[in-house]
């Protein structure tokens, strides 16, 4: 299946969970389309971003507001602009995040720091720099999985991913006037890193067949999504929550 291309040659972007799985799909599509990319992960740089001359990779914590910041400002400076965000960076705790009836409070705690109050800082600091361009798009990652019960919750996963959409609405309204979208996305089953426990083609084999398009879903298949909704061809789309799962909600 091709990729659809674009052009965000003059375009200044932020991606942050850069580190590997879609985040780093994310920034590559973008260099790759002509933008000067900031990838931001605790992780070290992955390899296909070290290649690419567009990419300057920041390593920190995005719980920092410090270091958010002192990034943000430095993105800005590369190109005297910034005009997108894609807020990647989050965590899947299999084993420790589990029903709020029964998880450490803890986990809880740290899990709503990384998935959501890191978007926050971002959202925070890419405001005015946004404004200084003259507008601007933002993409926030979420999951079908906010939408629907499981039968082996991970409660503060779905809880921080829930007020990652409410967040993104509450900035789509407040600053439409500045020019700036904000968006969400909602994945389905799909195969990065944080899917570790699908380690076997029987495994695997049993996800695709549940999806009804038949196949679990890529990184790639979310740097579509987000490059779209980043895009001019999404110039009239603010605050909403883009689904990308195979069918898999159609199910409920």
């Amino acid at each position: 299946m091709p990729t659809p291309s674009y052009d965000f040659r003059n375009k200044a972007a932020v991606v942050t969970g850069a580190g590997g799985g879609m985040g780093e799909a994310i920034a590559l599509a973008l260099a790759q389309a002509g933008a000067a990319v900031t990838a931001i992960d605790v992780k070290p740089c992955p390899e296909s971003l070290k290649k690419s001359d567009a990419v300057h990779y920041a390593q920190g914590d995005l719980r920092d507001g410090a270091f958010v910041d002192k990034t943000m400002k430095a993105a800005h400076e590369r190109s005297d602009r910034l005009d997108y965000l894609a807020n990647v960076a989050g965590v899947l705790w299999f084993g420790r995040d589990k029903s709020l009836l029964e998880m450490e409070l803890s986990v809880w705690d740290e899990v709503m720091d990384i998935n959501l109050r890191s978007m926050v800082l971002t959202s925070r600091a890419a405001t005015p720099l946004m404004r200084k361009t003259g507008g601007g798009a933002m993409v926030h990652f979420s999951t079908i999985q906010w939408m629907r019960g499981d039968p082996q919750p991970q409660d503060a996963y779905q809880a921080s991913k829930a007020a990652v959409c409410a967040m993104s609405r509450s900035l789509a309204m407040q600053l439409a006037a500045d020019g700036i979208r904000s968006n969400s996305i909602c994945p389905g089953p799909t195969l990065t890193p944080l899917q570790a426990r699908w380690d076997t083609e029987k495994i695997r084999g049993q996800v695709a067949d549940y999806v009804p398009l038949k196949r679990i879903g890529t990184a790639q298949d979310m740097a579509n999504a987000a490059l779209f909704l980043l895009s001019d061809g999404a110039s009239y789309i603010t605050g909403i929550e883009l689904v990308v799962d195979g069918g898999v909600l159609l199910r409920n």
